[in-house]
Parts: structure tokens; sequence; C-alpha cells
């Protein structure tokens, strides 16, 4: 299992990937710039292919992570102009870097159709993917249905990514909470949620996960992560969704609270005891 934790940058790419692995972790999460704008970054490129190494040398997988207001569903205009650069930015980065892919909500509408939200959805990726030729993936995300309830089930998932020009450069990234908040998943019905999504085509573009636990009840609608088994999703849904053999070979990331005397290298330690590989 390749369990990892979401890292700064602060100290460079390089220092991130060696934070990552001084916390146990076989894999780990970053913003590849400011998580609160769409600026375009100019990257140290000699750190990132120094990161890049690094997690070669030591079987570190990364994903990087858009930051908050890239939002797909956005309209066509000066806006999603601004989405297109930052994202293409995103994924020169992670290239440089070496990661799998570059995370990226599914999108947020609030228009008077909402089908004209997923047609802007599909055309902003198809505007990115058309000027895109790198190996990193854009990695979309099932949403918990907070800001709009659109992105949180496997059918929507599964067919903007069909609906695309270039559906090889495009992969999905599942946040259990996201799942267990919007109804996907009820804690008890994993069988039921892999049988679908091997049906639909899903797992097998399953590139990344983010493992979190739920603040609130299934259906809330609501993004509040909790520490592995220690919200209402708990322990027993976890052991079971780790089994999965969709959950192995790629990063499985947490993105989960921080507090006193327990931390992600704790947390990454009690879900090798739940898998069984901290024995």
């Amino acid at each position: 299992m390749l369990f990892g934790a979401h890292v700064s940058i602060r100290n460079g790419f390089l220092e991130a990937a060696k934070l990552a692995r001084s916390i146990g972790g076989g894999s780990y999460q970053y913003f590849p710039k400011n998580p609160r704008s769409l600026s375009i970054k100019t990257m140290d490129r000699r750190d990132a292919e120094a990161c890049a190494a690094y997690c070669r040398e030591h079987g570190i997988r990364s994903i990087a992570h858009t930051p908050y207001p890239t939002n797909l569903a956005v309209d066509a205009g000066e806006r999603r102009n601004i989405v297109v650069r930052s994202l293409l930015n995103d994924l020169e980065i992670a290239e440089a870097c070496g990661s799998v892919g570059v995370v990226v909500h599914f999108g947020i509408y609030k228009g008077p159709e909402p089908l004209d939200g997923y047609k802007n959805i599909v055309a902003t990726l198809n505007e990115v993917l058309a000027e895109w030729s790198g190996s990193a993936l854009l990695l979309i995300e099932n949403q918990s249905g907070e800001h709009a309830r659109m992105g949180m089930t496997l059918e929507e998932l599964v067919g903007v990514r069909s609906l695309c020009a270039k559906p090889q450069s495009v992969g999905f990234c599942l946040d259990t909470c996201h799942a267990f908040a919007s109804g996907l998943w009820d804690g008890g019905n994993w069988d039921e949620v892999q049988k679908k999504g091997e049906a639909l085509g899903y797992f097998e573009h399953l590139k990344a996960i983010h493992l979190n636990d739920s603040v609130y009840p299934h259906k809330s609608y609501k993004d509040r992560h909790a520490n592995i088994g220690k919200g209402e999703i708990g322990e027993k849904p976890f052991r079971q969704f780790l089994a999965s053999r969709y959950a192995r070979n790629i990063p499985a990331v947490l993105e989960t609270p921080v507090g006193a005397g327990y931390g992600h290298r704790q947390e990454i330690i009690e879900l090798r005891r739940l898998t069984g590989e901290g024995k």
C-alpha cells in the first residue's frame, strides 16, 4: 500500500519528497503553487527534477493538487482562459516532479441549466489537453455535494472522461469522505460500489485515493475530514475498502487533521495496522 499524506512545498519540491518519506510515506500530495491563487508559477526546474530523481530512487509516488479556485465548470471567456493556463502550469510542474498527475475537482456550476455545467467541464478539459502532450494526467476527483450537487456519482465521472477528446490523459482520484458524504458509499456497501465501478470502467482509470474519514454522517453533503477510524465512516469500513485490489499500488494520501500527539506519521502506522502491514 502506497500510504502517504499531503505535504508542504514551502522548502521546495525535493524537501517535500524527503518530508513525505520521513513520516513513513510511500506517496504524497502537494500543491504545485499557491493553493489560493491561479497565478502562473515559474518553477525551479532543477529542484523539480531533483525531486523526481529522489522519488524514483526511493520508490515514492506523488500527485499534485490544483489550487482551490480551479473550476472546470466555468463559462467560456477570460475566466476559463485563466483556469486553462493555470491547469497547464500545474501539469508542467507535476511532470517535472515526476508525479502521476494533477487532482482537480469535478467542478461547480450554479447556472439555470445544469447541463451547461457538464458541457463546460468537457470544454475546459479539452482546451487544456489540446495543448498538453506530457505523461502527467488530469485526475478528476468526486465531490461531496456541498457546493453543487454534481460530480457525486461514478456515472458522471466516467461520462465526462468518455466525452473528452483525449480521454487517455484523464484519470480519477477517489476521495473517501466525499464518497461517503455524497451518498456514493455508505460504509457498508463497498462491494456494490466496486461492482458498479467495474461495470462502468471507472477503476481501470483510478490513479489516486484521498483517504479521509468524515466528520458528518452519510449523505450530509458536507466536506469535513476526520482522521481514519475516528469519524462517521469508522474503522471497519476502511478495513474493507483498503482490502480492495483497487486501493493497491496507487498513491493513497491522507488529507486529515494533524493534532498534538497524533500526526500523519502515527496515522500511516495506524493504516498499516488496519491492512495487516504493521504486524
